[in-house]
């Protein structure tokens, strides 16, 4: 079992701080890693794409699962999958599409394991329809603070306080997760153009109605009559008809086809994404949306074309890039709007601004989905003011009734969390009782208290 001290950080690179890695290749060397990780606790750590501290632990010790991996069985008759947790998205994408399954909830990246998914519950784009990643999780294993493991299914508090709950109540081992079926490894999608923050939200609520999947892209750099201008995108998995006989597409319409591009530099220069490309760019996607129209994309190019960039969070510069999304309730339009003007007059060139619907809350007492409207942004570290800028906009949305999403989170203020999650007093307690000794622990558990 590797152990090496390293410096660990999130995908937004803001905020390393050293830690013993730990690869586990097997469950007994799990149970080995929990029982010896000395006093500063341990924290299970995935692919690495949780953007702020949630998967690092200063001084201590960090479980890097992937090398757990294996997929056990795929029942394609049932639509069900049992896997270790170390299992990315990815990979169960390769083994499931071709047999006409797919992965329940897809996030913004593939590169994600399914432990990592079930302990942020990711969601996506389509949450109205398929809820978030824990309402299809059957069931987990769980090795816990002493050493035991435990199958954990839903409807128990250790199962509520585990989804959302940040790798914080232990160390997922394995899943089985229920499956939705598609005829192929196409989407349909097509876009429409909004030219305002208001027009926006009313065609992003008429693409969720209509279509599986909806998001919008906003323009934050617009100004005047054109605040919060976007661009509408609504898909839905392609069925086998829509395909053109005699293509490549006909003949294997299961094929699995990720593309990957060249790794951008070590660095960009850090003015290279600022307020003049991030206007150019907002001012050319939504004239071209103007003559866009349905067509079929493959699955990774719709839902993640920066997979197929290495190391795409480079492109920030040294800084690293801070992700900010925080959601609101319906009835809360005006408190968005009013943030939307804020990110508007600070001329924050963020590259994008995805604004989603979100239905019906899961059962995870610190999972961040719930009925309302999730913005989502990505910013320069470096952006002058940018601490003030999203501490102000934090005390908006808690006071709005809204919460900030905590696995892409590294700077919220502990005396906000309680009013965004008003579970965390049960989570707290649960730990509190599962793990008295604080075996397991994170740079963000110690920042929030959690």
């Amino acid at each position: 079992m590797a152990t090496d001290t390293v410096p660990v950080t999130g995908w937004g690179r803001t905020s390393p701080t050293a830690a013993r890695l730990i690869r586990p290749r097997d469950y007994a060397q799990a149970v080995a890693a929990v029982r010896d990780c000395g006093a500063r606790g341990g924290i299970a750590r995935g692919l690495g794409r949780a953007y702020g501290d949630a998967a690092q632990n200063a001084g201590g010790c960090v479980f890097d699962m992937t090398g757990l991996d294996r997929i056990h069985v795929v029942d394609a008759d049932d639509g069900t999958v049992l896997c270790d947790a170390g299992v990315s998205l990815h990979r169960l994408m390769q083994v499931l599409l071709p047999l006409g399954w797919f992965v329940p909830v897809v996030p913004g990246t593939r590169q994600v394991t399914v432990g990592g998914a079930i302990a942020g519950d990711v969601h996506g784009s389509d949450h109205p329809v398929a809820g978030a990643f824990s309402r299809h999780v059957l069931s987990f294993e769980l090795l816990t603070a002493d050493g035991s493991v435990h199958t954990v299914g839903q409807g128990t508090p250790l199962f509520d306080a585990t989804v959302g709950g940040l790798g914080l109540t232990g160390v997922i081992l394995t899943a089985t997760l229920r499956l939705p079926p598609v005829e192929t490894a196409l989407m349909s999608v097509g876009t429409e153009r909004a030219r305002d923050l208001d027009e926006v939200m009313a065609r992003l609520a008429n693409a969720a109605r209509r279509h599986r999947h909806a998001t919008a892209r906003i323009d934050l750099l617009a100004r005047g009559a054109a605040t919060g201008r976007g661009i509408v995108t609504h898909a839905d998995h392609a069925p086998a008809a829509a395909l053109r006989p005699g293509t490549r597409a006909w003949r294997e319409p299961l094929a699995f086809r990720p593309r990957r591009l060249p790794a951008p530099p070590a660095f960009l220069p850090t003015g290279l994404l600022g307020r003049t490309t991030a206007a150019l760019t907002g001012e050319l996607r939504h004239r071209r949306a103007a003559h866009a129209r349905t067509e079929l994309r493959p699955i990774p190019a719709f839902f993640h074309p920066l997979d197929g960039v290495p190391h795409w969070n480079r492109v920030y510069g040294r800084g690293g890039l801070v992700q900010y999304q925080c959601l609101l309730g319906y009835g809360e339009e005006d408190a968005l709007r009013r943030i939307v003007r804020r990110l508007g007059a600070h001329r924050c060139p963020s590259f994008p601004a995805v604004l989603k619907r979100f239905g019906e809350a899961g059962s995870g007492w610190l999972s961040f989905p719930a009925p309302g409207w999730s913005l989502a942004l990505d910013l320069p570290a470096h952006l002058p003011g940018l601490a003030a800028l999203l501490d102000g906009l934090d005390e908006e949305v808690a006071a709005a009734g809204g919460r900030v999403c905590l696995a892409k989170d590294a700077r919220l203020r502990p005396d906000l969390l309680t009013a965004m999650y008003p579970r965390v007093a049960d989570f707290r307690r649960l730990r509190a009782e599962l793990d008295p000794d604080g075996v397991f622990t994170s740079d963000l558990a110690r920042r929030l208290s959690l």
